[in-house]
């Protein structure tokens, strides 16, 4: 159950699985919009056939709102159409990190906003991009903190020196990401 910044009211928070060509991603949302996606963690890379698997929903799809189902919409699409996902309207965001200002809401929002599918940027370019170029630290702190990765693309941060960096759902996962978007890109 989440609270909403009044502190009044709170939310009825559901849940679906996905199951996408990374594995299980669970979500949930209240009709107010999404709280959270979370990442399998990966233990080695899919292979041609699972990478390939139909992106659909196996558990909570009787009870989903409309937030999760534009959610799940959304990320078929990332994984099935990714070319098309620059069209896609986005789910609301309903995590109480994403409600209240902070310099973690700010980069998130710029990671949004600015750093485009197939792109990557360094966490001190994207301090940079959100209004402090001393804070690439922080900017790791808000991928670490990041309730919607994959929609919000922490996986398109990485380190100067041109390595991956650390990742939620774990090396592998960001490797696949990555690749999958430049993959996308080039055709």
């Amino acid at each position: 159950q989440v609270t909403s910044t009044g502190g009044e009211s709170q939310c009825k928070e559901k849940r679906v699985v996905l199951l996408s060509p990374v594995g299980k991603l669970e979500i949930s949302g209240c009709e107010m919009g999404l709280h959270e996606i979370k990442l399998p963690k990966m233990s080695l890379l899919p292979s041609g056939a699972e990478s390939l698997a139909a992106c659909e929903v196996c558990e909570g799809a009787e009870e989903m709102t409309e937030p999760l189902k534009q959610c799940t919409a959304w990320l078929h699409t990332y994984f099935c159409h990714p070319a098309r996902t620059a069209t896609l309207s986005l789910p609301a965001f309903h995590h109480p990190l994403l409600q209240q200002d902070s310099f973690t809401k700010d980069v998130l929002w710029t990671l949004l906003r600015d750093v485009k599918f197939g792109e990557v940027v360094s966490y001190k370019q994207l301090a940079e991009l959100a209004g402090n170029s001393r804070a690439a630290r922080a900017v790791g702190g808000a991928m670490r903190s990041n309730p919607i990765p994959i929609i919000i693309p922490c996986h398109r941060v990485i380190c100067s020196s041109g390595q991956t960096g650390n990742y939620g759902g774990g090396h592998l996962l960001k490797e696949w990401l990555l690749s999958h978007e430049r993959l996308q890109k080039e055709k």
